[in-house]
C-alpha cells in the first residue's frame, strides 16, 4: 500500500451511534441523527447513509470537473443513491447508484465516458472500489 502524505483531516465526533448526535470539530456540522423509519428507526433526522450520499455526490462532482476537458459542466448534476440492505440475517451492506447529468455533453455516450473517467478519479470511488457495488450511469 502506498504511503499517503496528508494534506487535510476532517474530524467528526458521534455520541449515541445511529440514535445520537454528530458534530465536527470546527462546529460546521452539529446535529442529531436517527435510524430511518424504513429500518425500524424514528426517522425525522439525518442518517449515515445520507451523509455518505452527500459526500459521494460532492466528491464525484469534483472529479467530474477534473476530467471533463472542454465539455461544459454548467447545469450538470450528480445524484448519489446510497442503498442500505443485507446479504442475509445480520449481514448488512451498502450499494451505490450514481446518476450523472451533463446537459452540455455532445451525446449520452460522451457523458458516460466522462462519468466513467470521473469514477476512476473520485477519491470515494477509489476508497470503495472492490468493497461495495457502485453503478455509474449518465442520464439525460
Amino acid at each position: 500500500m502506498k504511503k499517503l502524505n496528508i494534506d487535510y483531516t476532517a474530524v467528526a465526533i458521534n455520541t449515541g451511534g445511529r440514535k445520537g448526535h454528530v458534530k465536527t470539530d470546527d462546529g460546521l456540522l452539529d446535529f442529531d441523527v436517527a435510524m430511518p423509519k424504513e429500518i425500524g428507526g424514528e426517522g425525522g433526522k439525518t442518517n449515515p447513509e445520507q451523509f455518505f450520499a452527500a459526500a459521494y455526490s460532492s466528491c464525484f462532482g469534483g472529479a467530474l470537473g477534473s476530467v471533463a476537458g472542454k465539455t461544459s459542466l454548467r447545469d450538470s448534476e450528480i445524484t448519489a443513491k446510497v442503498h442500505l440492505g443485507n446479504f442475509g440475517p445480520g449481514d448488512f451492506g451498502l450499494a451505490v447508484d450514481i446518476y450523472v447529468k451533463i446537459p452540455h455533453a455532445e451525446s449520452l455516450e460522451e457523458a458516460q465516458k466522462i462519468a466513467d473517467a470521473a469514477h476512476k478519479e473520485c477519491l470515494i470511488s477509489k476508497a470503495t472500489r472492490g468493497n461495495i457495488e457502485v453503478n455509474v450511469t449518465a442520464v439525460v
